[in-house]
């Protein structure tokens, strides 16, 4: 069977709830990427017109009835994406990489290129924005970033400059060897820990990217000890997974 062709364009799936007043913005700004040829937004059970602003601003929209978390959108995003290239053939050229963007970039969204630079290149299997300081700083205490900081290194040894980051490229294969992806907020944790230890190539890039950060108020509080609470399910279920490994062999 014939080698097949790196693809030059990548696809962008951004997930995305309640997200009306920003969703159009980061859309365009990600459509203008001139390595774009698709934005699929995957509308997780939003109660307000985000699927209607989406796909007036040019995205393909696809919606969950109900809200199914961040790792169910990203995996309805990558099926609407081989839906989308099934209909478009390209023989002898691999499916495009997915560029994962978060839904409240607005127009930050066009500096999500640079992830896309070593993965089209080859030289990368998945990259990792890295954020400059956000202009509004939130009021937590690193406790979440910590964690999974320091749950990758004993997982990998490697040490991420900022894991929790939701802005990545990576290829379809690395996409498909991530799956299941684990639900909730432990999900950028766990795709670092499980490709790095297939053997997939990831690297942090920086980015200048900006989005709204949560505040010190009860919601954001809640929004937090959600977070902790999926990444350490995350690592502790990878923990597990070791030790049952280890008594198998």
């Amino acid at each position: 069977m014939p080698a097949l062709h790196p693809s030059s364009t990548v696809a962008v799936v951004i997930p995305a709830k309640d997200e009306q007043d920003r969703i159009a913005a980061t859309v365009r700004a990600a459509a203008g990427l001139p390595v774009v040829d698709v934005v699929v937004v995957v509308d997780d059970g939003s109660t307000d017109l985000t699927s209607t602003v989406a796909r007036d601003a040019g995205a393909v929209v696809v919606a969950h009835r109900r809200n199914r978390g961040k790792a169910a959108a990203l995996q309805t995003g990558a099926r609407a994406v081989a839906e989308w290239e099934r209909a478009r053939p390209r023989p002898g050229v691999r499916p495009r990489p997915l560029l994962l963007v978060d839904a409240d970039l607005a127009g930050s969204a066009v500096e999500t290129a640079p992830l896309t630079v070593p993965v089209l290149a080859g030289e990368a299997d998945m990259t990792i924005a890295v954020l400059p300081r956000q202009a509004t700083a939130g009021g937590g205490h690193g406790f979440v970033v910590g964690l999974s900081r320091r749950g990758t290194l004993a997982a990998t040894g490697w040490s991420p400059e900022q894991p929790l980051s939701g802005m990545r490229c990576l290829t379809r294969a690395a996409f498909e060897a991530a799956l299941p992806l684990a639900p909730g907020w432990g999900v950028e944790t766990a795709m670092t820990i499980d490709l790095l230890r297939a053997g997939f190539r990831v690297r942090e890039v920086p980015c200048d990217l900006h989005h709204r950060v949560s505040g010190t108020d009860l919601r954001g509080q809640l929004h937090r000890a959600a977070q902790f609470r999926d990444v350490a399910r995350a690592l502790a279920r990878r923990r597990v997974q070791d030790v049952v490994r280890r008594r198998t062999r």
